[in-house]
């Protein structure tokens, strides 16, 4: 049989009696493709010697076959492992992943202006970002599937853990404990906008310890900059007091690496001396015997990438997706820097 020069994917779709969109779904290795029309598709593609061209799938389908992935920090640990686990996913449905690292004020107001998103991308991963009603309205895009982690966004399906009850465990774990004044490192007044969470473990924890009947004195929390180094900051802070705290609650681990860096420069035992319990459960924490509040950070980015993937195979696609938030549970994980709060 003599072959056209140039077969096409239109020429696949007649052969096979299916529409360009099935074939081009099939040549991904999507899954919204019945067997026998897979095995028909990947016939006719044999059959006529087609070679699947990236460009020319996309143009017929009107598709980019990519996700643009927006995150104020890139190379921040959380992040890193959310892009990690949203990569994975995206990866293994043949999709591209542009990512866009909106550090400061003004790369994100370039980002809004600019506007790079529209045209090209079939779906957007937000991490942990809250935009205003009219910065929303720049961001999404007429029949574009949109899915946030970290954080809750009117109408758009997001993944993330419950932020207050995680804080009102690690404090439980202080307070069986035995400890009655506990202090907190937070990054609460050096966040920018669009970083939330900081306000909502504070929150938390403040109200945490008013329920338990504990003083929530306003020189116990301690707010720096995020970094390790901050960290170490804050709890030479927190040991300049007057009466210092028996316990820290560091909002994030980072923090709390530089909480132990500090009692040990000080010569305090840890947990003799000083409780410390953070949270995320970093790769690190473990190597440090760290107590902490274990998220499944890559989970989450996963979780939010297939929620997108399956807006993408439906028939309906965006018109369809209604997903509802997504709670993942976090873990008490206890090891060696948290113990019985000390006689003084």
């Amino acid at each position: 049989m003599n072959q056209p020069s140039h077969v096409s994917m239109e020429d696949v779709a007649r052969h096979a009696g299916v529409s360009i969109a099935t074939v081009s779904r099939t040549l991904r290795g999507m899954t919204n493709v019945a067997d026998h029309t897979r095995r028909r598709v990947l016939q006719a593609a044999e059959d006529l010697s087609y070679v699947v061209s990236p460009i020319a799938s996309r143009l017929a389908t009107g598709t980019t076959g990519a996700v643009g992935l927006v995150v104020p920090y890139a190379s921040r640990w959380y992040f890193g492992q959310v892009v990690a686990g949203a990569e994975s996913v995206f990866r293994e449905n043949g999709l591209d992943l542009l990512l866009y690292n909106l550090g400061d004020r003004a790369a994100r107001q370039r980002f809004l202006d600019r506007r790079p998103l529209r045209r090209r991308v079939d779906a957007t991963l937000v991490v942990a970002m809250p935009f205003a009603d009219a910065e929303l309205a720049a961001l999404r895009q007429p029949g574009i599937p949109m899915a946030v982690v970290g954080l809750d966004t009117a109408g758009i399906p997001a993944v993330r853990i419950d932020e207050a009850a995680t804080v009102a465990c690690a404090l439980r774990h202080l307070i069986d404990l035995g400890h009655r004044r506990i202090g907190m490192i937070s990054t609460y007044a050096d966040q920018n906008m669009w970083l939330p969470v900081a306000h909502q473990r504070r929150t938390s924890y403040l109200s945490t310890l008013r329920t338990a009947g504990l003083a929530t004195d306003p020189e116990l929390v301690v707010s720096v900059p995020f970094g390790i180094h901050n960290g170490e900051l804050a709890t030479q802070a927190l040991l300049a007091l007057e009466q210092p705290p028996t316990a820290i609650l560091a909002e994030s681990d980072e923090l709390a690496f530089g909480a132990l860096a500090a009692l040990r420069r000080h010569g305090l035992d840890v947990p003799g001396d000083m409780s410390v319990i953070g949270i995320d459960d970093h790769d690190l924490s473990q190597l440090l015997d760290l107590t902490t509040m274990r998220q499944p950070v890559t989970e989450q980015g996963a979780l939010a990438a297939r929620i997108l993937v399956e807006a993408l195979q439906t028939t309906e696609g965006a018109q369809a997706f209604t997903a509802p938030t997504t709670i993942v549970p976090t873990t008490l994980i206890i090891r060696g820097t948290t113990g019985p709060a000390p006689a003084r």
